[in-house]
């Protein structure tokens, strides 16, 4: 039997955040992408939390949490996941993050190692500084004056009613279309717009990504390091996967043959294999943070 996952919220600091949880076992937390929320896990939370306590939160600025005026960086976010974390009972976890959310789980570990037992980066951002186009665009100023115009209901409304009509004479959508679509949607909302170009701007100018955690990665030899990455991503190429895996003594590398940015959407069930196999023949770190 599938086991059940609830969508809940929590007050933490006075503001309200949204999770996804289910499940018993070791602890493995879920973050999600820029512009996304914990919804993007939905495919595998299912089969993860049959064996793991999953806990998968909506990010401050985004999907069902507040959207405060406020800091938005890499060290706000990881700080914000040893908060939920603590709130609900839990000391350590596995960590997986996906794009951006791949940061935030390598900045917990850099802050919290002494809470990370493992870490699983799915085509993470913050490995090197080649990004998509469009993204290094939408950190230039500016930018929050034109998205209000091309991110609205009514475009989103009309995408999702081509995309049902076309379901409806047996033509899908790609479940990397289907991510990428719903995080557009997202930006309608003025609160969750601002906070995406907050966030945006944090580790991406015109150049590229401006923050990496390449010259840290060595700090990863002790914790068990898992990455994930579609071969056919075009947000963040796999090439920054293979680079890492060879910087980080004994990581493993999973390459999702045929799959994009999001290989956990569009593989679930081999996603899910591959960090359920990776949980069960690892040992967690027992680092402290001291060291």
């Amino acid at each position: 039997m599938t086991a059940a996952v609830e969508v809940r919220h929590i007050e933490i600091h006075g503001h309200r955040v949204g999770y996804r949880s289910g499940g018993t076992g070791p602890v493995l937390v879920l973050i999600h992408g820029m512009a996304g929320s914990s919804a993007t896990w939905r495919l595998v939370m299912p089969a993860l939390a049959e064996r793991f306590t999953v806990i998968a939160p909506d990010l401050l600025g985004h999907g069902n949490s507040d959207k405060p005026r406020g800091d938005y960086s890499l060290g706000a976010f990881a700080s914000g996941v040893r908060d939920l974390l603590l709130a609900l009972g839990h000391d350590r976890a596995t960590v997986v993050g996906h794009s951006f959310g791949g940061g935030v789980a390598m900045q917990f570990a850099y802050q919290f190692p002494e809470r990370c037992e493992r870490l699983v980066l799915v085509s993470s951002g913050g490995l090197g500084e080649e990004v998509n186009l469009l993204l290094r665009l939408l950190a230039l100023p500016g930018s929050e004056l034109i998205l209000p115009l091309a991110c609205n209901n009514w475009v989103h409304d009309l995408g999702v009613n081509v995309t049902g009509w076309l379901a409806h004479i047996g033509l899908h959508a790609s479940p990397h279309l289907t991510e990428v679509w719903d995080g557009y949607g997202s930006l309608a909302d003025g609160a969750t717009r601002t906070a995406f170009i907050d966030t945006l701007r944090s580790v991406i100018d015109v150049t590229g990504q401006r923050v990496s955690a390449a010259d840290r990665l060595y700090l990863a030899a002790e914790t068990p390091t898992l990455i994930i990455w579609g071969d056919h991503d075009h947000i963040i190429p796999v090439d920054q996967g293979y680079a890492t895996h060879a910087a980080i003594p004994a990581s493993r590398l999973e390459i999702f043959e045929g799959s994009g940015h999001f290989p956990h959407c569009e593989r679930p069930d081999r996603f899910s294999d591959v960090v359920s196999d990776f949980l069960q023949t690892t040992s967690a770190s027992t680092k402290s943070a001291s060291q």
